[in-house]
């Protein structure tokens, strides 16, 4: 009797697992920007508050969808896939904003959100990944290769954007000038695209997650579902592209009340870079915390690192075309006290997975750099 029970919730979690759409994946995007289109007509807080709703479930919706696809598609370019869609938010993001409110006012803005976007990942989603899965399974593993090949690429460009530009003599306070700018954006993208190639053809194997031998696998680990078929992968494609395109005009408009909310507050203007990172990296974050806590800590590495060479490296280049383009500033050299954190979060993470393995006590020191992060930006 026990083993026809044990069979039955098998089954029913199986086909739980088969059911890639549900409802409020659907409904949610399409109401949000039914709700967008009423701000001819509707404001407001109330009607704002509104807005944030739809738009942090836009982003849950995202995940659902991006997740569908990547498992269609599998590893590792369904991280790959996820990675890209969030900077597509990102650069929307960022170019709408600064074109819709030109000036010494966004001149940093790009900096801010792509280095708060760095420094998230780092300390906070990986930390948060590490301390999950040394929590459910004590010792977790990862591919070492593939961590060091995204290390060393990550470095370099962090480098080159954050560290380089309160070097150059051509240009004061941490800019490059449009030609400076345009070479190395050029440098950046190549070594993303370099890093690209390595991790889906060249040297796939690096990113595969291995198969886990703890002993407290879970039973979702142990029945797998089908894969999704075209019909269901396309219609997550068509509504992943719904989302994330409301997921944009949501934060443009919304934007304003941020930066109201900010100055009223009497924070710094560093906070709106956060806020947005903050936003375009939560389906990330959620999906590279749920792989740790199934004991697939090599996807949850692969989405971190993947999203981070791809806010850089795609971000920024994108962003420094349009400035060019558009004739408008923008800055890229960080600070010493931002200098220091960057440079403490590239050291201690190399440090923790330097072994291909992670415990509790690595998390903890990342993650508390992070929250030091938040504090001296809001306590500067």
């Amino acid at each position: 009797m026990t083993d026809l029970a044990s069979a039955v919730v098998k089954y029913l979690k199986f086909m739980k697992k088969k059911i890639y759409l549900v409802g409020w994946t659907i409904l949610i995007p399409v109401l949000a920007w039914l709700a967008y289109f009423a701000h001819y007509t509707m404001t407001g807080h109330l009607y704002s508050v509104l807005l944030s709703f739809f738009l942090i479930g836009s982003v849950l919706a995202a995940v659902y969808h991006s997740e569908t696809i990547a498992y269609r598609v599998g590893e590792p370019y369904g991280t790959l896939l996820l990675a890209f869609a969030i900077t597509v938010i990102e650069v929307s993001l960022i170019i709408s904003i600064m074109l819709s409110a030109k000036g010494l006012e966004t001149i940093s803005l790009a900096r801010d959100t792509v280095f708060a976007a760095v420094m998230i990942i780092l300390t906070g989603i990986i930390g948060i990944c590490i301390i999950v899965g040394s929590i459910r399974y004590k010792v977790q593993v990862f591919t070492l290769q593939g961590v060091s090949t995204a290390m060393i690429t990550l470095v370099a460009i962090v480098a080159f954007l954050f560290i380089l530009p309160n070097y150059t003599i051509s240009h004061d306070n941490g800019e490059y000038t449009s030609f400076q700018l345009i070479f190395i954006s050029i440098t950046c993208l190549a070594l993303y695209i370099g890093f690209t190639m390595v991790q889906t053809i060249r040297h796939r194997a690096y990113f595969v997650a291995p198969k886990p031998k703890d002993a407290l696998e879970t039973e979702d680990q142990e029945i797998l579902p089908e894969k999704p078929s075209l019909k269901v992968t396309m219609l997550s494609i068509v509504l992943l592209i719904l989302c994330l395109g409301i997921v944009v005009v949501l934060a443009k408009y919304l934007s304003k009340d941020v930066d109201a909310l900010v100055v009223g507050a009497g924070a710094p203007k560093s906070i709106v870079g956060i806020i947005i990172a903050g936003i375009v990296l939560l389906p990330e974050g959620i999906a590279a915390i749920r792989a740790a806590y199934n004991n697939r800590l090599q996807t949850s590495l692969n989405l971190a690192f993947g999203s981070a060479l791809a806010s850089i490296g795609l971000s920024i280049p994108v962003v420094a075309i349009a400035s060019v383009m558009g004739d408008f500033r923008m800055t890229l050299g960080i600070n010493i006290k931002s200098t220091v954190l960057l440079g403490l979060s590239l050291f201690i993470i190399t440090i923790s997975l330097a072994t291909g393995k992670t415990n509790i006590m690595q998390g903890f020191v990342l993650l508390s750099i992070f929250l030091l992060y938040l504090f001296t930006t809001l306590a500067p």
